[in-house]
């Protein structure tokens, strides 16, 4: 069944999930967060420290060696987040890689062969919880593979899910999305319901409803974001549990609401190819830095 859960996404089942590590508490609790869906899976890990400094000037991996930080090396770092993916899944198949450059290029180059990228929700910055560090946007905005962004947890805990859902972002072209896929390939892997969302918004000179059409819904948007759920929806396995529902408002917003209720939230960008900037969106960008759960952006081709 993992096997066959990995092959509906379209992937080779012998693609590991790539871990981007930095030696911070975050990046180690997304390890543990990765040693879990490899297990479900069936997929190994791998786990990349990338870094143009040998030593590292944080706290996470210098309490749990028992060194002063500036003692650190990246060897040391790997081999933590080692141990701590072999102490969360022992069966899991587990391989380290060090790269002496800009983690942000290295983990790119690693998402052209992974079933999915895994990052914390931050790095070393010092940036406050409510953001998110630089090269897990820049990650997620340029990756070849899916990319969870562990966010919503700040215990230090990686968390396997309590909410019991995954919750779809459900965009304007929702047909043969890859979104799609990865979010019900989800929620089948962990045995929970999926819903599906879309956000729709009222014209700001909404007409008169013209007689003939009484008894119609009241807003032909929300009928549309409506419409637009069922086409995403379409074909879904049938012993998958689903909840469809239309939220008036910002997508933005509705995606941050309901991401107070999810296990994991799904969203797509799309990638154009040739073009270099960062291809996130402004949901995607949005729900990266504020959402209240783990969230996946998946890639999706124009």
């Amino acid at each position: 069944m993992k096997a066959a859960a990995a092959r509906a996404f379209g992937e080779p089942v012998d693609l590991p999930i790539v871990v981007g590590v930095d030696g911070s508490e975050p990046s180690l609790r997304a390890v543990e967060w990765a040693a879990d869906e490899a297990a479900l899976r069936g997929a190994s890990l791998r786990l990349v420290y990338a870094s143009l400094w040998e030593r590292y000037e944080g706290a996470s991996v210098a309490d749990d060696l028992g060194k002063p930080s500036e003692e650190v090396m990246a060897q040391d770092i790997a081999e933590t987040a080692e141990r701590r993916a072999r102490r969360r899944q022992p069966g899991v198949k587990v391989t380290t890689e060090i790269l002496p450059e800009e983690p942000e290029y290295s983990l790119i180059r690693e998402s052209r062969s992974a079933l999915a990228m895994v990052v914390g929700c931050r790095g070393r910055s010092g940036v406050t919880e409510a953001l998110l560090g630089s090269v897990s946007v820049t990650v997620a905005g340029h990756a070849y593979c899916p990319v969870i962004v562990l966010r919503g947890s700040h215990d230090n805990q990686a968390r396997s899910g309590v909410r019991g859902r995954v919750v779809l972002g459900v965009s304007e072209k929702p047909t043969h999305s890859a979104a799609v896929r990865f979010a019900i390939e989800e929620a089948l892997l962990h045995g929970v319901p999926l819903e599906a969302v879309r956000a729709w918004r009222r014209p700001l000179h909404e007409p008169r409803a013209h007689p003939l059409i009484v008894g119609e819904p009241a807003h032909l948007q929300e009928r549309q974001a409506a419409e637009t759920v069922e086409e995403a929806l379409r074909g879904t396995p049938a012993g998958l549990q689903v909840y469809r529902r239309t939220i008036e408002g910002f997508a933005r917003d509705a995606l941050l609401a309901v991401s107070r209720e999810a296990d994991l939230l799904v969203v797509g960008a799309r990638r154009r190819e040739g073009h270099f900037g960062l291809q996130l969106g402004r949901v995607a960008h949005g729900v990266l830095h504020h959402a209240a759960c783990p969230v996946a952006v998946v890639p999706e081709p124009v």
